[in-house]
């Protein structure tokens, strides 16, 4: 038996923020992040929506990018003592999994992290609060999935969360709110919902349900992200439905090892993150290379290359086409080809190679490995992160 989450309701369009009008409660909490909700007017927008419904307001303000443990728990504790029968979360990947973690903290003061970073391990939720998330990046989908990513900065690890709990009740899908992003979000988060749409298509848990989700979002970002890029707002509304779509189809078709690598060396060395749209967007061709040597896969691979209208007489020259696409795109977004080079080389050599097995270890260890095509040794782990390091050929 298998299972297909989404939130109960999902609105979209333009202007569809109104809908928080018709929420019925009487307390909610607005969970955001650095500034921009506020600075375009969207915060204010939404906080007057919901006392049009009625309901008393309270802010949670200044999420950072890779939310950590501390933030989450601040958030609890102030959800705690406001006792909100809504919790809404707007803005980019970052307030919107916060406040999914703050949620079950919130019903369950006494859970633990170590409790909730077991997949599939939360306590049922909507025993005092349900969800509303509102996304302003089109990429991470967190406001369809069931998962969330939380830091903890002292032991330099991202935590993934998954739990169909974590599935929000309403989704708020509105593209005004994604014309506010500057390039170089854009093009992360692009290929982050890339790298979602190709990782669910060719997962172990792939299946009838997700598969269309994952094709269609697939060719929009093909289609769309450049011009999405280069300013195009119509585009820009296309690519924010495309990254929703394939949030639906990894939420339930779970992903594979270029998630399990970014959420293993985004916080792990000292020179500075490596933000984790960048991070698939560099592994992603390396990954397709490596599971393309389970037959199984790189047929997977073929169908989406001759999806988006890619040419190759065989399914190794499709598998090829894909990969030479994607690095096309990369360019084409000024995505850097390896780690070595991102940031202007912020990631230092020696503390990569030094901090290498013990990260290669927790990327094997991570909750998206086990739905990954093909199974990797901790040597051939090791191998796959120096090619992302060094921009290696895969000949493993």
């Amino acid at each position: 038996m298998a299972r297909f989450t989404l939130p109960r309701d999902l609105y979209h369009g333009k202007g569809s923020l109104e809908e928080l009008k018709n929420l019925k409660g009487s307390k909610a909490i607005v969970v955001v992040g650095g500034g921009s909700m506020k600075r375009f007017g969207f915060l204010d927008r939404a906080v007057e929506y919901l006392k049009e419904a009625g309901m008393e307001v309270k802010l949670f303000e200044g999420v950072e990018p890779d939310p950590s443990v501390e933030t989450v728990m601040k958030g609890a504790k102030m959800m705690q003592e406001f006792q909100p029968d809504w919790i809404v979360a707007m803005g980019g990947g970052s307030p919107i999994d916060a406040a999914k973690a703050m949620w079950a903290f919130y019903e369950y003061p006494d859970t633990t992290m170590e409790q909730l970073i077991i997949p599939f391990n939360f306590p049922t939720l909507r025993t005092k609060a349900r969800f509303c998330a509102i996304p302003s990046t089109s990429g991470t989908a967190t406001e369809v999935t069931a998962f969330s990513v939380i830091t903890d900065y002292q032991k330099g690890i991202k935590y993934p969360l998954a739990d169909f709990n974590i599935t929000p009740d309403v989704a708020i899908v509105d593209p005004e709110l994604a014309e506010t992003m500057p390039k170089k979000l854009t093009a992360h988060t692009g290929m982050d919902a890339m790298t979602h749409a190709i990782e669910a298509y060719v997962s172990t848990m792939n299946c009838d349900y997700t598969d269309p989700l994952a094709l269609h979002a697939i060719k929009m970002i093909h289609n769309d992200l450049k011009a999405s890029y280069d300013g195009d707002m119509a585009a820009r509304d296309r690519m924010h439905n495309a990254q929703c779509l394939a949030g639906m189809a990894f939420s339930n078709a779970l992903l594979g090892i270029v998630h399990s690598m970014a959420h293993k060396t985004g916080a792990a060395f000292t020179g500075g993150h490596i933000v984790h749209g960048c991070a698939n967007a560099m592994y992603l061709p390396k990954v397709i290379k490596y599971n393309s040597k389970v037959e199984s896969a790189a047929v997977r691979y073929a169908e989406i290359a001759r999806f988006i209208g890619l040419k190759g007489e065989t399914t190794t020259e499709l598998v090829d086409a894909l990969i030479n696409e994607l690095k096309a795109m990369n360019a084409s977004l000024d995505i850097p080809t390896c780690i070595k080079e991102y940031e202007g080389g912020i990631i230092d050599e020696k503390e990569f190679n030094d901090k290498l097995k013990d990260v290669a270890a927790l990327a094997i260890s991570d909750a998206c490995t086990g739905s990954n095509p093909r199974q990797p040794s901790q040597e051939e782990m090791e191998k796959l992160l120096l090619a992302c390091y060094y921009d290696k050929e895969i000949d493993f």
